[in-house]
């Protein structure tokens, strides 16, 4: 990000975008899982930028699972091998979605059994034909 004072302000999403990178980048290990992001306050003031602007960026990267907001301690990198929804901070979004799919899961798995019993109450009887 180009910090010169006749530079434009970056937005919120160029603002994600720049750490979305840094995140994605395994040589960079200043962004590595369980690593504290800038405080909002002070990433706002060295961007030159609104404290809104970098709070909707971290909210951005929030929602997409790439961090973890916990309120008075900071803004971390969620560690990609634990389960989305599990830690706390995560975005309620993520912890609606882990719930919704658990239930699939459990809906799934009770239709397979299902399946299975109808498939030995038949035996051997073949299917009807088309």
């Amino acid at each position: 990000m180009d910090l010169s004072p006749e530079a434009p302000k970056p937005t919120a999403k160029e603002i994600a975008a720049e750490y979305r990178s840094k995140i994605a980048d395994p040589e960079n290990e200043h962004y590595s899982p369980g690593k504290r992001l800038p405080s909002a306050r002070q990433l706002a003031k060295e961007l030159g930028v609104q404290l809104m602007t970098v709070q909707s960026a971290y909210n951005q990267l929030r929602d997409e699972g790439l961090v973890l907001s916990q309120q008075g301690r900071g803004t971390f990198i969620r560690d990609p091998s634990v389960p989305l929804g599990t830690e706390p901070g995560t975005s309620p979004a993520f912890a609606a979605l882990a719930d919704e799919l658990s239930s699939i899961h459990d809906a799934l798995r009770l239709l397979g059994e299902r399946l299975d019993r109808l498939e030995q109450a038949v035996g051997g009887e073949t299917p009807p034909s088309r």
